[in-house]
């Protein structure tokens, strides 16, 4: 397994994406990217969890910790296959993630 992008929040390799705090007390979860249906870029606000530390706000999105949020220029937000529920997450250094994620060849919708 690859890896082509990694900070303390994420690991992206060539068939997976690793959110390194997911469950609690500071469990990963590993998501492959076969299970990913879409990826959303959004500027964070407070609809869309840019105050939300971890857990969810509305039982539909969750979010792993990340107690610099607030700060971030850019939430995540993946659709999973055959589920309703979605994840939102944030990186440590957004561009170089984007350009790394392209690479992955996922469906991908930019709201910037």
């Amino acid at each position: 397994m690859k890896q082509i992008y990694s900070d303390r929040l994420v690991l992206l390799s060539e068939t997976a994406l690793t959110l390194k705090r997911y469950y609690f007390p500071f469990g990963a979860k590993t998501i492959g990217l076969p299970e990913i249906e879409s990826v959303r870029v959004l500027r964070p606000t407070l609809m869309n969890g840019q105050w939300r530390l971890w857990g969810t706000g509305n039982f539909k999105t969750w979010f792993p910790l990340d107690f610099h949020r607030p700060e971030r220029e850019r939430v995540f937000l993946l659709n999973l296959k055959g589920q309703w529920r979605q994840i939102g997450f944030t990186v440590e250094r957004w561009e170089e993630f984007l350009v790394r994620l392209r690479e992955t060849n996922l469906p991908m919708e930019q709201q910037i």
